[in-house]
């Protein structure tokens, strides 16, 4: 299991990023990403170097399940891991008492991969995202796969 990225919610990414961008070090490698099935747009912002990734998520409608967080002030959200087996994973997650949110489902901003989401019995937020099974020669192979996904709205 790995971390993958820090999940924050905001209301505007575009009145986000520069902000965070600046006040973190960290650099822009996605384009604006709409997740249809939690009607959210999402940018990811890397560090310089080997590092989690800090997902903005912006509410893409008042049904978006992250709508009452932003209209509360928004923040820190979840926390991503990375897995190796996502089934094997949430029995794990089930087994000590955590909820099951949402059952594994793909997800445009992993290109597909699935992600499910846990809440534990201390109420902290998870993403499971399966591991990738193709290996990635580079970060570059990977940003301009992502960026010139199909999915991708780059803004």
């Amino acid at each position: 299991m790995t971390l993958h990225h820090i999940g924050y919610v905001v209301r505007s990414i575009q009145e986000s990023l520069d902000g965070m961008t600046r006040s973190l070090g960290y650099h822009c490698s996605t384009g604006s990403i709409f997740e249809p099935i939690q009607r959210v747009n999402v940018i990811f912002l890397s560090p310089p170097s080997l590092g989690p990734q800090i997902e903005l998520v912006e509410p893409h409608s008042e049904q978006s399940p992250v709508w009452q967080f932003v209209q509360k002030g928004g923040g820190l959200h979840h926390i991503c891991y990375e897995v190796e087996d996502l089934s094997a994973q949430l029995d794990r997650m089930r087994a000590i008492g955590a909820g099951i949110l949402r059952k594994p489902q793909p997800a445009a901003a992993f290109e597909g991969r699935r992600i499910a989401w846990v809440v534990t019995r201390e109420r902290l937020l998870l993403e499971y995202l399966e591991r990738d099974k193709q290996p990635w020669f580079g970060e570059k192979d990977r940003k301009s796969t992502r960026l010139n996904s199909s999915h991708a709205n780059i803004s």
